[in-house]
């Protein structure tokens, strides 16, 4: 802090410094941008993470964590006014729509979600992993019938896959407490 500073009356920003006015400035001819090159012109500005063609810190260092999107429920998405195609009384499953060519099976996912998108007039015994509320309706009110397959459920917190029950804060295994003790 100096006496200037405290003097400045609530003013946010000092002064510009306004380069290429002369030499007496200290800033003039090249206004500190050094002699020609790509860094001399306007617009110019270095990639994010660039180190001059060194390796940079992004590939240097091991990738580690945890991504959810791993994990995450992908269906085989079906409107319900595509099942027209279907004879009235027939089962429709994933199995049923691609062998039609309704769609195509997304990526790394066996269910199979109906949407409430359009008409039906046909009854038909709909298998699905996920419908949603319109699409029930819809294949109800036609006369048809809705199965939704049972959702595989989460193993409990401190369950192991042997279903022994641990308590928190425990070791997960035998060998663990004596491995961190030595």
């Amino acid at each position: 802090m100096n006496l200037a500073e405290a003097k400045a009356l609530g003013l946010k920003f000092p002064d510009r410094t306004r380069v290429g006015r002369g030499v007496g400035s200290g800033l003039g001819k090249t206004s500190g941008r050094g002699h020609k090159g790509a860094k001399a012109r306007s617009g110019w500005s270095r990639r994010i993470g660039w180190e001059g063609g060194q390796m940079p810190l992004y590939r240097r260092i091991p990738k580690r964590g945890f991504n959810n999107k791993n994990f995450e429920k992908v269906f085989t998405v079906v409107n319900v006014s595509d099942l027209a195609i279907f004879d009235a009384g027939s089962t429709v499953d994933l199995a049923a729509v691609l062998s039609k060519g309704l769609t195509s099976k997304e990526k790394h996912s066996d269910l199979f979600k109906l949407l409430g998108d359009g008409e039906i007039s046909k009854p038909l015994h709909v298998v699905v992993d996920a419908i949603t509320a319109t699409a029930k309706q819809k294949i109800e009110a036609a006369g048809g019938k809705v199965e939704v397959r049972a959702v595989k459920p989460m193993r409990a917190k401190f369950v192991a896959k042997d279903g022994s029950v641990r308590k928190p804060g425990a070791p997960r295994r035998k060998g663990a407490a004596r491995k961190a003790g030595s």
